[in-house]
């Protein structure tokens, strides 16, 4: 049973914007917070870190989907074990299972591809781009014609960018659309694996450690980036060469100890710290309760197949390991909305706001703002009923490649500036890869499975939700069980060559008239079905136009209150480059249970057990045990004081606890973090790489929402147990030669 806290006040949930260690901010707004920065105790100035061109900004990678970091100038990358999933994955088989054993490339030559498909991506330049964007698109446009006015806009900016192949641009939106920035990034396109620990390190304490604390899972991995010889990004060749990184973190072995102040950076994902309480209510009430029943439903079906077929279990280890992360997500958040009313906090924020307003005739207008923000937000959230049933009936890995295919083949149609974005010129590569990609993660046994069974769950909706042309296309009807769905169904695997590589590869340039004409069944699908799809795209396209007008107006109501208060504002997460900084710092987890900031190997072996996800390695164990420590064994880590009896624990010092003697393994901070920024490096106030961040506390899911500074904690793997590993665990002295270790 998880602890029960209930945060009533309004001290609390006045402020939209940063407490404490609050704060996601782009890295120009770093100068801004210098005072913050000093009080931490970070001696680098926050110009310096709002400068990309300088260390130790210019060492921070995104991967697309996690985050990373250079640490030696050949081209060495450190990320999470997790985040290199695929990677790992796209090197096993059934027969040489590296994520069971583990790899370490001791030279240039072993080290393996990690998959056409991955990428790293080093942001150099970020442009304020509103006026371009936003500024003159006239105000009476309907929903719809300003959405696509401002993919035109946003196209034109990206195209004029990548002039030069070698990059990746994008045009994001900052605070719901109030600004656009262009992102201009290197994409590095040859990555392969160099070292990752057996998964009863890097994942040890699996799913069921997973949000909780304490942790003792070695979530780390070494990845690298190669170019041509050129010097410049080249697709994946033998004759390829390191990437010469412009800058790499040095590596403090002496790491941090509690109360000391960190940075952290990274891409993170998403957070919704600006919605509305109507939308925590939805997100609470339906929407997540509808997703943890199909993550589920999938976990249930993968877990039951995989345990029959080690083929199986392979191809879809990365999935199951995502959804289960997912799934236990979405739980955390249902009972964190239950443990702590941010529903009321929200309504709270929100009445302050509207009592700032009410203080100046002025600003009535952003009153009636929110109340039409109001309305298409009712009017979204009902498109997501709608539609939420039919957008799984459709999950099938064969079914979405021919819907992507077909929808790519009525793009070619147009001038390749009036395509939608993903379906362009650009795209094609990226699309070719997932293509390929399939091959290591589909099996249509699997598939089939997954897809019956989602299939039930819309068949069991009402007509209003139910799409007459799927129906049709798939000859089902209402009542239909799962096992007459999986047996209609066989049959189209059989008879499709989208289930191989060579098959999916063939339709990339195909036309329209190819698949208008194609007796393939899952082509023959995905274009009975595209009329459809195409009305919910134009019906989302008006909601999002819609949604960038009104959301930027309530945001311009946001920032100019808390301007008014002294304060600034970041935005949300979306998956660009973010600074947070915090402490080295435990946090209170239930009455009379204090969680302190520091796990260690003692505990990781008092953990151990005979299966897994707890069966520590033995060469780990006898290693520890032989004594072999040096140089990573610390003592008292932890900060020593007094707690008098009559203190609450959120206005006390901490409690007195015994010293730390052992070598650390995981540590906790108060920096604020969200998916995407797995992988991200924690640095110390020098700016030297000290851990990686990998996952919060279970107590701090509800952060996407609400960040609660006195529980809000993050999970980073202590550098100094991975430097142990790599020494006298898995001996990759190759690797330490390389990165700049320093010491205090």
């Amino acid at each position: 049973m998880k602890p029960i806290y209930l945060f009533t006040s309004l001290a609390l949930a006045c402020s939209f914007t940063s407490l404490a260690d609050e704060g996601q901010w782009q890295p120009h707004q770093l100068a801004e917070l210098q005072d913050e920065l000093s009080a931490k105790g970070i001696s680098i100035a926050g110009k310096q870190l709002a400068d990309l061109s300088q260390y130790p900004m210019n060492a921070i990678v995104s991967m697309g989907y996690c985050s990373a970091s250079f640490v030696s100038p050949q081209g060495l990358v450190v990320t999470n074990h997790h985040c290199a999933y695929n990677a790992i994955q796209n090197n096993s088989s059934k027969d040489n299972n590296l994520i069971e054993k583990g790899f370490l490339a001791k030279s240039l030559a072993e080290e393996l591809p990690a998959g056409a498909q991955e990428r790293l991506y080093i942001t150099e330049a970020v442009t304020d781009v509103t006026a371009q964007v936003a500024g003159d698109i006239a105000a009476d446009l309907s929903g719809k014609a300003r959405f696509e006015a401002i993919e035109t806009k946003r196209k034109a900016l990206i195209k004029h960018c990548e002039t030069d192949a070698n990059y990746r641009c994008s045009v994001v939106s900052f605070h719901h659309g109030l600004e656009y920035f262009l992102i201009k990034q290197l994409m590095l396109q040859d990555v392969r694996l160099v070292y990752a620990p057996s998964e009863a390190v890097g994942n040890y304490g699996g799913d069921i450690d997973n949000f909780e604390y304490p942790r003792h899972t070695g979530d780390y991995t070494f990845l690298r980036a190669y170019v041509g010889k050129d010097g410049k990004p080249a697709p994946f060749s033998a004759d390829n060469v390191p990437y010469q990184s412009k800058n790499f973190l040095k590596v403090n072995a002496d790491g941090v100890r509690e109360g000391d102040g960190i940075l952290l950076a990274g891409y993170p994902g998403s957070t919704s710290r600006y919605r509305l309480a109507d939308e925590i209510a939805f997100a609470a009430n339906w929407q997540y309760p509808a997703q943890v029943h199909s993550y589920q439903q999938i976990i249930n079906t993968i877990d039951r197949l995989s345990a029959q077929d080690a083929d199986l279990k392979v191809k879809y280890a990365s999935t199951v390991k995502s959804h289960n992360n997912r799934m236990k997500k979405l739980q955390g958040l249902l009972d964190g909305f239950k443990v702590t009313d941010i529903h009321a906090i929200k309504a709270q924020q929100e009445q302050a706001l509207q009592n700032w307003i009410n203080a100046d005739t002025s600003r009535s207008g952003y009153l009636q703002d929110i109340s039409r923000l109001k309305q298409v937000i009712a009017a979204e959230q009902a498109f997501s009923r709608q539609t939420y049933y039919f957008e799984a009936a459709k999950r099938s890995a064969m079914l979405q490649t021919a819907i992507q295919l077909y929808h790519l083949a009525q793009e070619r149609q147009k001038p390749d500036a009036e395509r939608d974005m993903g379906f362009q010129q650009r795209d094609i590569k990226m699309i070719e890869s997932r293509l390929n990609r399939l091959e290591r993660s589909f099996h249509p046994k699997m598939d089939l499975a997954i897809w019956s069974e989602q299939l039930a769950d819309y068949l069991a909706q009402d007509d209003q939700v139910r799409v007459a042309e799927l129906d049709t296309a798939l000859g089902l009807s209402a009542g239909m069980s799962q096992a007459e769905i999986s047996n209609r169904l066989q049959a189209l695997y059989n008879q499709s060559s989208l289930v191989s590589s060579s098959g999916r590869l063939a339709w990339l340039d195909k036309t329209v008239a190819d698949f208008t004409a194609s007796d393939d069944p899952f082509i023959r699908i995905a274009v009975a079905i595209s009329a459809k799809n195409r009305a919910l795209q134009a019906q989302e396209k008006e909601l999002k136009g819609q949604l960038s007008t009104v959301r930027p107006a309530y945001m311009q109501a946001i920032i100019a209150y808390n301007k008014a208060l002294g304060k600034p504002v970041y935005p949300d997460a979306n998956s660009t480059l973010r600074i947070t900084y915090g402490s080295v710092d435990g946090y209170p987890a239930a009455d009379g249970v204090y969680k302190t900031p520091f796990t260690s190997v003692t505990g990781l072996i008092a953990k151990r057990q005979n299966t897994a996800p707890f069966n520590a390695p033995q060469n780990l164990v006898e290693a520890y045990q032989a004594g072999n420590t040096a140089g990573y064994y610390y003592k008292d880590l932890a900060a020593q004081s007094d707690l008098p009896w009559h203190c609450s624990v959120f206005s006390c010092p901490q409690p007195k606890r015994k010293a730390f003697n052992s070598v650390p393994v995981n540590f906790l901070s108060s920096a604020d973090t969200t998916g995407g920024n797995s992988g991200s490096a924690v640095m110390n106030g020098k700016g030297e790489l000290v851990g990686l961040n990998f996952d919060s506390t279970y107590e701090s899911i509800t952060k996407d929402w609400y960040f609660n500074p006195d529980i809000t904690r993050a999970i980073h793997v202590d550098i100094r147990y991975v430097l142990w590993m790599m020494q006298y665990v898995d001996q990759a002295d190759n690797l330490l030669q390389e990165m700049q270790i320093v010491r205090n």
